[in-house]
């Protein structure tokens, strides 16, 4: 049997870099503004800035970023108190899955930052003009670049951006396999809610909500998951949110108390207790056990 070869689809291209900028502002910098046509971004590596945009004043602490699609009018200044770093990545993308970005203010993870301190230290290597210039506009290549350091800085930008978009969607993606698999199951119904509670795994929910959202009675409710799977809908969906805290716990991106938070638990003691009921260990020893270690995804060092 001949091999043939698989085609990948980009779901998100970069054609383009224009600025990589780490700049350590004075207490009163201010930059009056501009639009272009490309995206950016500014990130707040230390202090405080604030941003005015066609949406608004916003004032940025540590590790947060806000995203500028292409033509939005924005602003920086330092804040007067301390005085900010702020990394600025502007860039052309036309990937329709920039949309998440817009109007966005969020937060980068720790892995995120490890990626955006690559790109700082990869820009470094590839381009003479300094980045520390808020006015600079055109960057001038180094005339010997590293083997490599040019696509790097690419792909370290789309991995970024990739990883953020997963990261905060991922109440989208099935918060478990195993017996969570809608395809175990020839009831309609019960994939239909399975699906339900998929997409609400981070919210905190009752009988009630399910039965009434997924126009069910409470007791037809509670009969069908238990001829399915041996269990009431509470538990099953309490299983689930454990098993995605699992998955949480294995991708090290956050902490207990970030889980359970993320999870809308009312403590991280009672995570804990809920944890230790339906896994038969602390979040702790899971963490530290062969199983997790194993399952947990393979990062570069």
């Amino acid at each position: 049997m001949a091999y043939q070869s698989v085609s990948l689809d980009q779901e998100l291209f970069i054609k383009s870099i224009y600025t990589i900028h780490y700049y350590e502002y004075q207490n009163d910098f201010h930059f009056d503004g501009e639009r272009h046509d490309f995206w950016e971004f500014q990130c707040v590596d230390t202090g405080a800035a604030e941003v005015v945009t066609d949406n608004g004043c916003h004032t940025l602490s540590r590790g947060q970023v806000i995203f500028h699609r292409p033509n939005e009018f924005h602003t920086l200044k330092a804040t007067g108190k301390t005085a900010p770093s702020i990394i600025v990545i502007s860039f052309s993308c036309d990937s329709p899955c920039m949309e998440f970005f817009e109007n966005k203010i969020l937060t980068f993870s720790e892995t995120e930052r490890s990626i955006l301190g690559r790109i700082i230290a990869e820009a470094r290597n590839c381009f003479e003009t300094p980045l520390d210039d808020p006015y600079l506009e055109q960057m001038i290549k180094k005339p010997e670049i590293s083997f490599g350091s040019q696509q790097l800085l690419t792909l370290y930008l789309e991995e970024l951006l990739i990883h953020v978009i997963r990261r905060y969607t991922i109440a989208h993606y099935s918060a478990s396999a195993g017996i969570y698999d809608p395809c175990q199951t020839t009831s309609d119904t019960c994939r239909k809610i399975i699906h339900y509670l998929e997409q609400h795994v981070r919210e905190t929910l009752t009988i009630l909500d399910i039965s009434r959202n997924n126009m069910i009675g409470r007791s037809q409710l509670q009969k069908l998951f238990r001829e399915e799977y041996q269990c009431g809908v509470i538990e099953f969906f309490s299983r689930m949110k454990i098993d995605f805290a699992k998955q949480l716990i294995r991708e090290n991106e956050m902490n207990f108390t970030q889980i359970s938070d993320f999870l809308s638990y009312s403590s991280i003691h009672y995570f804990s207790r809920q944890f230790k009921k339906l896994s038969g260990m602390t979040p702790t020893e899971y963490a530290t056990s062969i199983k997790a270690l194993s399952e947990r995804p393979q990062r570069q060092n």
